[in-house]
């Protein structure tokens, strides 16, 4: 009898590990991975949202790829995975949607942001102001390349300023590949000064001071438009979380760290 019963009671384990292995196996194969492109300058915001959107969207998982927007760009021409695409700038959200990359009816303008002027903690050159950096009056500035938005932001700053060919010329500029690396630079006093958003210096401490902003007019406005990738596979997930942007728990994030909701 306790041999009959030992035997039923193994049968019964296990069935209940088979069915826990089916069920397993099941939850595997619904589980939904949203690749999301964006910006540097938003790594921390879009991570604490994910997060947050993650934990009442059970089978969902958001990965992220951050980096410059004209590197991510060239990525997504080039075919990478990708489902939502955040960028600095509308010029390379536009030349993907001119090469029909993008679902360009799920676009919209997530935040805005400003251009600041950074100094390391303490100000060894003790630079002013954008004055300073017009003049000339410091050894090197740090800021991002023709490819990274943050740096077409800054290029128009100091030709408005009329300073950026003799800048160049003197050799008092190095390029980064994106704005952290920027922010990098100048938090290990590498280098005077640098132009950055302002959010950047958020997640610096007290390792960097600012200095100013960029005066008014001087750059186009700083626009991050976001859109899901046109023929991308989970497309009703990706353009939830898409509309999860819009939300009022995303927009307090963003806000809280300085960036502005456009109108």
């Amino acid at each position: 009898m306790k041999k009959i019963l030992s035997a039923a009671l193994i049968l019964c384990l296990s069935l209940g590990i088979l069915a826990g292995c089916d069920k397993f196996e099941k939850t595997e194969m619904e589980y939904k991975e949203i690749v999301v492109f964006a910006a540097a300058s938003m790594q921390e915001t879009l991570s604490d949202i994910a997060q947050k959107y993650t934990k009442n969207h059970d089978g969902v998982e958001i990965v992220f790829n951050f980096d410059s927007s004209g590197t991510l760009k060239t990525q997504i021409e080039e075919g990478a995975e990708c489902h939502v695409f955040v960028s600095a700038a509308q010029k390379q959200m536009n030349e993907l949607d001119d090469k029909g990359l993008i679902n360009s009816e799920d676009r919209f303008n997530v935040v805005s942001n400003k251009c600041v002027l950074i100094v390391p903690a303490g100000n060894p050159a003790k630079i002013k102001g954008f004055d300073d950096v017009a003049s000339g009056s410091f050894t090197l500035m740090s800021m991002g390349n023709s490819d990274v938005p943050a740096g077409q932001y800054g290029q128009q700053v100091l030709e408005s300023l009329g300073a950026w060919d003799k800048l160049n010329a003197d050799g008092k500029l190095t390029f980064a590949s994106n704005v952290r690396e920027v922010l990098a630079q100048v938090e290990e006093g590498a280098v005077d000064c640098g132009i950055v958003y302002s959010t950047d210096t958020m997640v610096s401490g007290n390792k960097v001071e600012v200095i100013a902003e960029a005066p008014e007019g001087s750059h186009d406005d700083i626009i991050y438009p976001a859109c899901t990738i046109a023929g991308a596979d989970n497309y009703d997930e990706a353009k939830d979380f898409l509309e999860y942007l819009r939300s009022g728990d995303a927009k307090g994030i963003f806000e809280k760290a300085g960036f502005s909701i456009p109108e």
